[in-house]
């Protein structure tokens, strides 16, 4: 009854109206932002200049476009686009729930082991892909890398499920620890393969890791796209059970809350969301951890606003890092990993600097 009434309290007390009203502001300049950022995305390019409206339109059929501008927006930009838009939702939402499960504003998805379980088997996929058989590589084509990092994240994912859950309850605190371990173990892994590889395979291993959506296409949206949107449609589900987590998982439990089928779907959804967007762009680090605590300085912990605004602002950082990664370096571009990590690192050390008495206290 007493974590009923807190919760009852601060959702319709004065700061918590404050809080919202916040959230939806903060939420109407993230959805513009977002709308300019994907118009910049789609016009910004080596091409020069193409009649961005005019291809959209014409894709819709209304008016007419260029055969040029139609296949630069339609076959290039745009896939490129919506990938950053569907990577970066991920990440971040993948990001606010992790900190909400494990109740730690510093913790990540890698967490779970998807980021050191897809990494090797991505690395796996380009050093050992050479040695299938014809009828399978026949098969798999160019999507032996996704697949394989999506399978070796989703393989780590459900060991270290199983480590953590003993009689029916998932332990935080194992998973913690044992993600660590797993991590160390699939790093000694990979790099026992790295160590095999020869100078291309060298080359491809270092640019996937930096993270990239260079090579976005329609096929590659078309298989992970609809896993990272069902992630993203579940987590609003997850918000209410994870502001009672907030208050310890016995008062969660005596609220009602499920807490093992909740931390399974977190789990579960975190995993498929982010093994998926690791598998078409490689690593890309900061975004899960920077994005959330953010927000959560500017509007509150609460999950219910705090989700879908961390998509719509993990898409427009990982869309703004991508035109930057585009012109630091032309004619060639910057993967985005180095991006995320330059503007992020040092953001993120300012706002622990700026915050360091709230931590300690």
């Amino acid at each position: 009854m007493v974590a009923s009434s807190i919760i009852a309290e601060g959702s319709h007390g004065p700061i918590a109206g404050d809080r919202r009203h916040k959230a939806a502001l903060l939420r109407m300049i993230l959805c513009v932002a977002l709308g300019l950022s994907v118009l910049v995305g789609l016009g910004w390019g080596a091409a020069g200049d193409t009649d961005v409206i005019g291809a959209l339109l014409a894709g819709l059929g209304i008016g007419e476009a260029s055969l040029r501008d139609m296949t630069i927006i339609w076959d290039i930009r745009m896939p490129r686009v919506l990938t950053a838009v569907l990577v970066g939702a991920s990440l971040a939402v993948s990001g606010a729930v992790m900190q909400g499960l494990f109740r730690n504003p510093l913790a990540d998805p890698g967490l779970v082991g998807v980021s050191a379980g897809a990494g090797f088997g991505a690395v796996a996929a380009i050093v050992l892909g050479g040695f299938l058989p014809a009828a399978i590589s026949a098969i798999t084509g160019h999507y032996l890398v996704p697949f394989a990092a999506f399978l070796g994240g989703w393989t780590s994912t459900l060991i270290l499920y199983r480590i953590a859950t003993r009689g029916g309850r998932t332990s935080v605190a194992t998973m913690l620890l044992a993600g660590i371990a797993l991590g160390a173990l699939t790093g000694a892994l990979t790099g026992f393969i790295v160590y095999k590889a020869d100078d291309n395979q060298l080359r491809d291993l270092t640019f996937w890791g930096m993270g990239s959506v260079a090579g976005a296409t329609w096929a590659k949206i078309a298989v992970a796209g609809p896993i990272i949107m069902l992630a993203l449609l579940t987590a609003p589900f997850l918000a209410r059970s994870l502001d009672a987590l907030a208050l310890g998982e016995p008062v969660a439990r005596h609220m009602g809350i499920d807490t093992q089928k909740m931390k399974r779907l977190a789990i579960v959804s975190v995993a498929a969301s982010v093994g998926a967007s690791v598998a078409i762009t490689g690593g890309i680090g900061f975004v899960g951890i920077v994005v959330p605590h953010l927000l959560r300085l500017l509007q509150g912990p609460e999950h219910r606003n705090l989700l879908p605004n961390a998509a719509l602002f993990g898409a427009v950082v990982l869309l703004l890092s991508d035109m930057i990664s585009r012109v630091v370096v032309a004619p060639a571009e910057l993967p985005i990993g180095i991006v995320t990590a330059s503007l992020g690192g040092p953001f993120f050390l300012w706002i622990l600097l700026k915050n360091r008495s709230l931590l300690e206290g």
